[in-house]
């Protein structure tokens, strides 16, 4: 099954920087090296987080970035379809905070599937 957002370019890309991902040992790691978590501007114990921090790979996070995109308004248009994370960022968060944390869960699940090796599972409701 194909991952929503994500397509034949930006899967290759992704199998061409990050191999079997091992390199790397959460998937928020991964995340953090394509600059899609954000800034962390904490200070006396109270957390601040900021815009992401944009280092790491470019490419890659244009990709995911523009593939979520895509995602969040077919979402928007059939919200029937959405799955139910989804439906609540678009519904809570501006469309382009909510298409970053949608890359930045895509990341996370990128790293599952090549440090496990498996296919693409869609979430049960």
């Amino acid at each position: 099954m194909r991952m929503p957002g994500i397509d034949p370019i930006t899967a290759s890309a992704v199998v061409a920087a990050i191999g079997d991902a091992h390199q790397f040992k959460t998937g928020r790691d991964l995340a953090a090296w394509l600059g899609l978590t954000p800034l962390n501007k904490s200070s006396g114990g109270k957390e601040r987080l900021g815009k992401i921090n944009k280092k790491g790979d470019r490419y890659i996070r244009k990709l995911l970035i523009i593939g979520m995109t895509s995602s969040a308004l077919m979402a928007k248009n059939k919200p029937e379809k959405a799955d139910i994370w989804t439906a609540k960022m678009l519904a809570e968060k501006p469309l382009r905070l909510a298409t970053v944390a949608m890359a930045n869960k895509s990341a996370r699940i990128i790293w599952a599937m090549l440090s496990k090796r498996e296919e693409y599972r869609r979430p049960v409701a």
